[in-house]
Formats: structure tokens, C-alpha cells, sequence
């Protein structure tokens, strides 16, 4: 783990602790959240820490093609139970995301200047929001960074005030991006949630491959 100067490159993955902590500090701007996603790093910390920036092993991903939708979310699409959309309010979404309880979690680590670099990256496009609605209001929703040259999606957070809201929003998603190419679902850790839904835990090496534009 070193510290991460500005306008500085990241030093190299293999030198990550054993839980995936590669760098503190630095800044979150554009370019810099770009060449960390680039390079499988994401920044993940509260707002009493500085920036920390991780690439764990193994890496939580899910292939779109070995997507699990259960019985009763297959009838959940057949009754067309909810509303799904892109990009139509971000700052909903994140905004959710940071608000929600988690079990095990103090606080959130989508601080305000977490939410103002993702805010810029989703203003060209990089990073998109689903909004799952029923009734006319958003009831869940989740975003990520697209990473349309390497055909990768990097999921960061999700938010759900009714059951099944986002695991609707997550499979509309991951359906739209297999249709768009899509090779892999960046999940980062390994959750009992997503592994319900087919994601699968590989090699951080193997990851990277995914990675590299070819």
C-alpha cells in the first residue's frame, strides 16, 4: 500500500494489501477515476478517512450470460411489475444509495465529493443510473461505470425501498448490456445478494484480462 501523490500513476496491482488496499489519497477527479476503473481500482471510504483505493483478490463478477433470475422475479417481469429506466435521475439514485442502512456499515462512503466526481463522470455519459419506479415514484436504483471500449460495466451501488426493486433494475440491466456487448459485470466483492443472481468470485489476474482494449 503506498501513498498516492497527485498526477501520480497508481503503483502496480501486485503491491495491494491482502484484503486489496492499494493506495491512499490523491484526488477524484475525472481523469484519475477513469484510469483507476481502466486498471481495476475504485476508491471505497468514509468521509472520517482519506481517498483509500482498492483491487481486491479475487474479484466478484458476474458473466452476463450466467445471469440466475428466479422463479418468482420471472414472474415479477411477466407481470411487468415495475418501471425501468436509464439516466433519468441520477442524482435520485446516488443520493439513495448513500442514505440507505447497511448491515455492518457506519455511516456512508458516498461522500459529497464522491457524489460530485460521479455526478461530472455521469454528465459525459461514464457513469449511468437505473431507475426501477412503481406508482410514479422511484422505489430503487443502481449505477455504475461503463467502460464501453473494453465492453466492461462496473457496478458501485444499489438502493431499494420496496422488496425485489433493485434485483428488477439489476436484471433489466444486465439483460440491456449483454444485448450491448458486454463481457463482464464488475461486482468488486463478494455479497450472498449477488451470488443469488450468478455472480461468481475470479482470479484478480483473470479480471484484468477483461480490461485490456484490444
Amino acid at each position: 500500500m503506498q501513498i498516492l501523490q497527485p498526477f501520480h500513476p497508481f503503483p502496480d496491482i501486485s503491491l495491494a494489501s491482502e484484503d486489496g488496499l492499494l493506495a491512499i489519497g490523491g484526488t477524484l477527479t475525472e481523469d484519475r477515476l477513469i484510469e483507476a476503473y481502466s486498471k481495476g481500482i475504485f476508491p471505497w471510504y468514509d468521509e472520517s478517512q482519506p481517498i483509500l483505493w482498492w483491487s481486491p483478490d479475487p474479484r466478484m463478477v458476474l458473466f452476463p450470460q450466467r445471469l440466475k433470475i428466479s422463479k418468482s422475479m420471472r414472474q415479477l417481469f411477466k407481470k411487468e411489475a415495475f418501471k425501468v429506466t436509464f439516466n433519468e435521475d441520477f442524482e435520485y439514485v446516488i443520493d439513495n444509495c448513500a442514505q440507505i442502512n447497511r448491515k455492518g456499515q457506519v455511516g456512508t462512503w458516498i461522500t459529497p465529493e464522491m457524489k460530485a466526481a460521479y455526478t461530472k463522470l455521469h454528465q459525459k455519459n461514464i457513469v449511468q443510473s437505473i431507475e426501477v419506479w412503481q406508482d410514479g415514484q422511484i422505489v430503487g436504483g443502481l449505477y455504475g461505470i461503463y467502460l464501453k471500449k473494453q465492453k466492461v460495466f462496473c457496478g458501485e451501488s444499489m438502493f431499494t425501498k420496496v422488496s425485489n426493486a433493485s434485483k428488477y433494475g439489476f436484471i433489466s440491466l444486465v439483460r440491456k448490456l449483454q444485448k450491448e456487448g458486454v463481457k463482464l459485470i464488475d461486482c468488486q466483492v463478494h455479497t450472498s445478494h449477488l451470488e443469488s443472481l450468478g455472480a461468481e468470485e475470479i482470479p484478480r489476474s483473470e479480471f484484468l484480462k477483461y480490461l485490456e482494449i484490444h
